[in-house]
């Protein structure tokens, strides 16, 4: 297949920004791509695809080698699935964690919150809160 898209066309075709483009070629999620004369990027339609899957897995909060094992994955479409769920499975106990992580934050500034009573910073309960017992 001939290469036909820039980098701009390709950026706009898998909406990812070109300064993204050039990081995931420089550390391997993507392959370098063939060049103009002049040195342009040209990309083909299985560019298009490769960064659609990386942006997709990254929006979900799959990190770049949790990526990378993905694209290898999607590389051999023989391989066995299970290690892709067992993948998924511990990314989202991730997910999980994270969400009674942020509960517990939401609950300790909500409680810091009741306990200030407006008036001046000398008396703020936030402020008391946060500085060091003496």
């Amino acid at each position: 297949m001939s290469r036909t898209l820039t980098i701009g066309q390709l950026s706009a075709a898998a909406q990812t920004p070109a300064p993204t483009i050039r990081y995931y070629e420089k550390i391997g999620l993507l392959d370098s791509p063939s060049r103009t004369g002049s040195n342009y990027r040209l990309y083909g339609s299985e560019d298009v695809d490769r960064l659609s899957f990386v942006r997709r897995a990254r929006e979900i909060g799959f990190t770049i080698d949790q990526v990378r094992s993905l694209l290898a994955f999607s590389d051999s479409r023989d391989g066995d699935c299970c290690a892709v769920s067992a993948m998924t499975e511990q990314h989202l106990a991730e997910v999980e964690q994270k969400i009674r992580d942020l509960n517990l934050l939401k609950e300790h500034l909500s409680r810091l919150l009741v306990s200030c009573q407006g008036g001046r910073v000398s008396d703020c309960g936030i402020i008391g809160a946060l500085s060091p017992q003496q």
